[in-house]
């Protein structure tokens, strides 16, 4: 059976996050990471939708700091991380891996993927993979908590998830991210029309995302740390996965 599409609109915050709106039955919602209030509460007027849940994917506060004002204005159930449930605000549903819960008519799911902070986790509705700072467009999560070995096995999980299309990330660094991989990773083929792609984006002043399970499987070297043509252009032909991980990484800190 072919998977639930879901609606979803972006709601940019702060400087450079998204706030995920997901569409669940008529004029009902659920919204993902809100760092602030008030460019949600206008979206979700204009949409005329009521937020039944607010899900969360870890403590940081540019993922959180809205989260009371819009609960207690909507009376929505916050979801979060159970590991996690001290660094949060107050959850009316906390989460682990394989759990699972319904919001009107769709279904979700929970993974738990450490390496950005220990309590992280991603939200699987039909196709859509809701990343949080796990995956990003071209990049991944720094490690702020977790080790690269985390990280990299939270990333392998996302990659090999059947059925995912569309991954949401909570940041738009895809520019950014593109001109350290165009470096990195100059002699991928792949890159060139997804560069194309988000510079028209970027001219037209509309998002890079979500991006595809397929771009990022392709492109993406955070996802690729096990690739034999990633590992001759790095010259690690006898590094693992986790080292080549953790090289690329590094060499991300610093760009």
């Amino acid at each position: 059976m072919a998977p639930m599409i879901p609606v979803v609109h972006p709601i940019p915050v702060l400087k450079d996050n998204y706030v995920w709106l997901i569409e669940t039955d008529p004029g009902q919602g659920m919204i993902v990471d809100p760092g602030e209030a008030a460019p949600v509460m206008e979206v979700l007027h204009q949409r005329r939708l009521i937020p039944t849940h607010i899900l969360l994917t870890h403590h940081h506060h540019d993922h959180i700091g809205g989260v009371e004002s819009l609960a207690r204005h909507f009376g929505a159930k916050v979801v979060g991380s159970l590991q996690d449930a001290g660094r949060l605000p107050p959850l009316d549903l906390s989460v682990r891996e394989g759990g699972s819960f319904s919001a009107g008519s769709l279904s979700c799911e929970v993974l738990e993927t450490p390496g950005h902070t220990l309590g992280h986790v991603c939200y699987r509705i039909g196709d859509a993979l809701f990343t949080g700072d796990t995956l990003f467009s071209l990049g991944c999560g720094r490690l702020f908590e977790g080790t690269a070995a985390m990280m990299w096995q939270s990333l392998l999980k996302i990659r090999g998830l059947a059925g995912v299309e569309r991954l949401f990330p909570a940041h738009e660094y895809t520019l950014l991210n593109l001109g350290f991989v165009l470096k990195l990773d100059r002699d991928n083929s792949h890159l060139g029309p997804y560069r194309d792609w988000i510079f028209a984006q970027t001219d037209r002043n509309q998002p890079t995302l979500p991006t595809t399970m397929e771009r990022e499987r392709l492109c993406n070297p955070f996802l690729r740390a096990d690739d034999a043509d990633l590992k001759k252009v790095l010259a690690m032909d006898d590094e693992s996965p986790v080292e080549i991980f953790a090289h690329v990484r590094t060499l991300r800190n610093q760009y």
